[in-house]
């Protein structure tokens, strides 16, 4: 089985940075586990990788689509397993870096992306009609009421499955959970988890935001806004909706940066719950451990020597 590393961990705690330095190392080629980098357009709210930056180690699944076109998660296990495959022919170490954690789990392992074959084709309009009106949190919340195992293997934001899911539960009466096959591992993945005490990256993620202001994220997040009837996953993206409300006469513009923050430290919230919950994971600490780095890349060399 195919050997891939993974970095993970709560954003802005430092997996970009970190994975460029161990890709070095281990002679790794790097994979965006991140659900927004794939984007053209959007570059500064998703914290992609610089130019620079990409120069210094190969990326994949960057810069790769536009927002106008739909991304799902299928698109992104499609790609990167033959972005896998090629690092591997290569003759360098595949190394998956990023913070969506529905994303990474349905690359390690053999996720059903789908649902059971009679219910492909439809939803139930009752749950249609209360996604539309009480939109994706609230929807994902009445799954998690009734089946909290489906809600975890779910994204807040995957409204398409979160409808199935209740659909399946609506028409059969069984947690959508029990129906579904025993996920398998796609690879041997070695996961390693970065995070440290959570005041301290609550610190980084507000003192991110105020780098992204400095350049130019509200310019972004206004070509996103006034691109919202034609976008697909950008407008629900973090670092742009919680600009909306200023854009719109509502908020001015202090408040908008403080709710960007607020939803930023939710956000590394609901990221170390799934991770931690969904995914084997290895941590380490590399705001407090001045020998993370070592620990981690000893960590490596033993697991690629197995």
């Amino acid at each position: 089985m195919q050997k891939i590393i993974v970095i993970v961990g709560p954003t802005a705690v430092g997996k970009s940075a970190f994975g460029l330095d161990l890709a070095e190392k281990i002679d790794g080629e790097i994979i965006s586990g991140d659900s927004m980098q794939i984007y053209q357009e959007v570059g500064i709210g998703t914290a992609k990788p610089t130019p620079a930056e990409q120069a210094r180690v190969k990326h994949y699944l960057v810069d790769e689509k536009s927002i106008f076109e739909e991304y799902s998660v299928k698109d992104f296990v499609k790609q990167a397993n033959e972005a896998i495959g090629q690092i591997a022919r290569n003759h360098h170490v595949p190394l998956v870096v990023g913070g969506t954690g529905f994303y990474i789990n349905a690359l390690v392992n053999k996720m059903q992306l789908g649902e059971p074959g009679e219910y492909r084709t439809s939803v139930d309009k009752e749950w249609e009609d209360y996604l539309a009106r009480y939109g994706p949190e609230k929807l994902w919340a009445e799954l998690n009421k009734r089946d909290p195992e489906a809600a975890k293997k779910i994204a807040i934001q995957n409204s398409r499955r979160t409808l199935r899911a209740l659909t399946v539960i609506s028409r059969t009466g069984k947690p959508f959970s029990s129906q579904q096959k025993k996920i398998e591992p796609r690879y041997n993945a070695l996961i390693i988890g970065l995070n440290s005490e959570r005041q301290l990256v609550y610190d980084r993620i507000n003192q991110r935001v105020d780098k992204m202001m400095a350049a130019g994220l509200l310019n972004e997040a206004r070509f996103v806004f006034d691109h919202r009837d034609q976008e697909h996953q950008a407008i629900q993206a973090i670092g742009y909706k919680e600009f909306f409300p200023y854009f719109e006469g509502e908020q001015d513009l202090d408040q908008a940066v403080a709710k960007l923050k607020q939803a930023s430290r939710k956000y590394a919230k609901r990221q170390l719950t799934y991770f931690k919950h969904q995914l084997p994971v290895e941590w380490f600490d590399p705001l407090q451990d001045k020998n993370y780095q070592e620990k981690i890349i000893k960590r490596v060399e033993e697991f690629l020597n197995e």
